[in-house]
């Protein structure tokens, strides 16, 4: 799937990242601008936040089931 961009200045920016990165086009320099960015904003959030979070979804998904087979799922997904 290609990328359009509307936006002159964001097509610039885009244009720019693809020459700053070595990226093969603008979607993977944008992917990887997008990535980054992630990660500077999710560094930014406490850590303490930041571990609350990952409780509460811990709390959704509920405790290990102890009988769970891992391996035999696994190699469930391998057979032919």
């Amino acid at each position: 799937m290609s990328l359009f961009i509307r936006d002159p200045e964001v097509n610039e920016l885009a244009t720019e990242a693809v020459r700053i990165l070595g990226a093969k086009n603008k979607t993977e320099a944008v992917r990887e601008a997008l990535k980054s960015a992630i990660r500077a904003a999710k560094g930014k959030i406490p850590l303490r936040d930041r571990i609350e979070a990952a409780r509460r979804r811990a709390d959704e998904v509920g405790p290990v089931d102890p009988t769970y087979d891992h391996k035999r799922d696994m190699d469930a997904l391998w057979e032919d």
